[in-house]
This record gives C-alpha cells, structure tokens and sequence, in this order.
C-alpha cells in the first residue's frame, strides 16, 4: 500500500523545521522569561512530536492485507492524524493558555527583548519555508479550490495536517510578535500573557478543526464525489449497460478506495457475458483511477438482485 513520496518530504520539511525552532526558541524563553516566547516553544515541540506521530502513521498504513485486516490498514494514518489532533488540543492549545493565565495574573517584564525578536524573526522564516512546501504540494492535486474547501475535500491528513500545523505556526508567530511588542511599547508586561492566551485558543481552534476532518475519514467518508461521479459515467456509458442502481464508495487510504456498484444489464445478455461485461468494467474503473484498489459489482437482472455466492476484486456474482 504505497503512498505519495509528496507526503513524506512535507513531513520531512516540517519536522526538521520544528525541532530546530523548538530548541531555540526554548533557550530563548529560558534566557528572556517570555511566557509568549514558551508557548511557541512548547508549540514547536508538539509539532516536531505531530510529525513523528504521522511518519509512525505512515508506516503502520503502508503494511499490506491480512487475514485481520483484508483491506489493508491504510485507515490506521487516519486514526494517528486524530492524535496529532488531539496532541495540538492538549499539550499545545490548553498548556500555553495556562502559562498566559499564570503570566497574566503575575506579569514581569521581559528580559533581553532583542534575543525574542531575532528567535521570532528566525522562525518566521523556517515556518514558512515549511508552509510553502506543504502548500506547494497541496496545491498540485487540489488546483482551481478555496483552500479550505479544498482541506475539507481532501483524504491525506499528512499533508493538511502539516499545512495546518504551519498555519498556526505562522500565525502564533505574529502573535507572540505583537503581544512583545506591545508589551515593550506601551509597558504593560501582561500582553506577554495575554499573547499567550491568544496562542493557546488558536491551537485549539486549529486542533478542532484538524479532528473534524481526520474523525470523518475514520468513520468511513465516501470517495470524492467527482470520483463517485465519474465512476459512474464510466459504466453508464457502457452500451451494456442499462443503469446504475448505486455507486458505494469507502475511502480506505489516502491513495485506495473501495467502490461497490448495483449494476442494471441488458437483459439478453447471458451469464458469460454479463461475467465479461463485469471483468472490462472493473479493468475501466481502475485504469481511468489508479486510487481505486477494490471494485465489487453486483448485477441486477428483471428487477432482481443476482445471488452473491462471493465475489473477487471483481465483485461479480452469477447473474439471476
């Protein structure tokens, strides 16, 4: 069950981005007591970590079909994607509106601003680095969409999860950028806390979304509905072919979908034929589109569905 080199150069991009901003902008918290400049650090420590999780992910889906598992394990990325989310939520989203509670309450001034400004600048530049190469790949298989649209419509959590990632990571940036500022310009040391309050509810607005999008590729979302769509005028436009009774589909993969098909066949068509007919729809689907790796078609003859005494890839039982 291969899938796309793409996804793994963003993570790579991500994860080797985040460590390195992770470390310097924990020493920078550590040197100045910036608790906006901790929470970023504690972000970046959760992203490196996400990143870890959806190479993990990667991995345990790559592994092929098993007497368990008939289908695969490609589902298993999606359930790792839901931790990621889960991870961004708690360790990233609910510590830093913590810390900026416990910096609000007791606010003190920062330390060496020009150490927060160079790490929040240096920063500025890995993350978009890895923005721009999460986005870049994004781009290429969702062109002509809104990006959230196209977030929303796509199966690879690897790659939206990062761009996500990176999102937040840009934003919360700008935060912690401005909440300094404002605390060095109009001296009020609790904008540091309050940066981080704002970081913290970010994160957990990201992490919400990011778990809306992975729970419904966990609990079994359909293939795209321009593949369901062509999949079934691919078949319609089959002069042996009657109708389309209903075209089922289950996204198992970023890159593997399962399509199940009620078809209505002429009726002077004999078994054999309907057998042929059935081999040639199914070598159709899955040139026309490489993610389809399962295809059962069931034949629907004079009103009655035919016996399914079993079905191969193909899926196609004796005709009634």
């Amino acid at each position: 069950m291969a899938h796309g080199g793409g996804s793994m150069k963003v993570i790579y991009a991500a994860l080797a981005g985040n460590l390195a901003i992770a470390v310097t902008k924990l020493a920078a918290a550590l040197f100045t007591g910036s608790s906006a400049m901790l929470s970023e650090a504690i972000h970046s420590a959760v992203d490196t970590g996400n990143q870890g999780l959806l190479l993990f992910g990667l991995k345990r889906a790559s592994r092929g079909p098993d007497r368990t598992h008939p289908f695969g394990h490609g589902m298993e990325l999606y359930f790792w994607s839901f931790v990621v989310a889960l991870m961004i939520f708690a360790l990233g989203g609910a510590f830093s509106i913590y810390e900026g509670i416990e910096k609000i309450l007791a606010p003190e001034p920062i330390a060496s601003l020009w150490v927060n400004y160079a790490v929040l600048g240096a920063s500025m530049l890995f993350e978009g680095y890895s923005f721009t190469v999460a986005l870049r790949e994004f781009r290429q298989t969702h062109r002509g969409q809104p990006l959230v649209q196209a977030i929303r419509a796509s199966k690879d959590p690897t790659v939206f999860a990062v761009l996500l990632e990176d999102s937040a990571a840009l934003t919360g940036l700008l935060i912690a950028l401005l909440g300094t500022a404002a605390g060095q310009w109009l001296e009020l040391p609790w904008m540091d806390g309050a940066s981080s309050v704002a970081i913290g509810l970010l994160l957990v607005v990201t992490a919400a979304f990011l778990a809306r999008e992975t729970l419904s590729l966990l609990t079994g979302e359909s293939a795209s509905r321009r593949t369901v769509e062509n999949v079934r005028a691919v078949v319609t436009g089959d002069p042996r072919v009657l109708a389309v009774d209903e075209v089922l589909s289950l996204q198992l993969g970023p890159q593997e979908v399962l399509v199940a098909l009620t078809i209505d066949f002429r009726e002077d068509l004999s078994g054999n034929e309907v057998e042929q007919a059935a081999a040639e729809l199914t070598r159709m689907i899955e040139t026309e589109h490489p993610e389809i790796t399962r295809v059962f078609l069931r034949p629907r003859r004079l009103g009655r569905v035919a016996p399914a005494p079993g079905a191969g890839t193909a899926g196609v039982p004796q005709p009634a």
